[in-house]
């Protein structure tokens, strides 16, 4: 098996705003209106948005690769990036998302070893993200990772306010 990570680069603009808009509908249209997952990609997609995350020195995108063939991607935050004020001590894992045909192989884990190895080199001693309270699989892994919910954020898909826990695994 082989599984490869790169860091995205501007060059990848338009990859990863394909693989982006895929993952996120396969993930969550059974769940959502058509109106609200629209009105959610267009926002968070869309290439100038995703041109100045890629800008954010603070945020960074790896595309995972199986048998050479892109199979999902991991977004991480530090500092000002996070989407939730934290200490200087925290690190976010804003997305992993694998395509479905991918998933079930371990990509998710490879992907979160990744966040977890930048976390400790960047010094910080807490790794955390938001995962939607109906996304059972997600939780289940994050649990199985050492995560703890810790609390509770608002995420908006299109104009529906649903509830993301926060969960989070201090690294030792």
């Amino acid at each position: 098996m082989t599984i490869n990570i790169r860091q995205c680069t501007f060059e990848d603009l338009y990859k990863l705003q394909e693989l982006s808009s895929e993952t996120f509908n396969e993930t969550f249209k059974h769940q959502n209106s058509p109106e609200n997952m629209n009105a959610y990609l267009e926002k968070a997609f869309n290439l100038k948005q995703l041109e100045k995350e890629l800008s954010n020195v603070f945020s960074q995108f790896y595309f995972v690769y199986f048998h050479n063939e892109i199979a999902g991607y991991l977004k991480i935050n530090t500092n000002d990036a996070q989407s939730e004020e934290m200490d200087d001590d925290s690190l976010e894992i804003e997305r992993i998302y694998i395509k479905s045909k991918f998933q079930k192989l371990g990509l998710g884990k490879h992907l979160l070893d990744k966040a977890v190895e930048l976390a400790i080199a960047k010094n910080k001693k807490i790794i955390w993200l938001g995962v939607w309270e109906k996304n059972e699989n997600a939780i289940a892994f994050y649990k199985r990772m050492g995560f703890v919910q810790t609390g509770i954020h608002s995420f908006y898909m299109g104009d529906e306010e649903q509830t993301d826990f926060i969960m989070r695994k201090t690294l030792i």
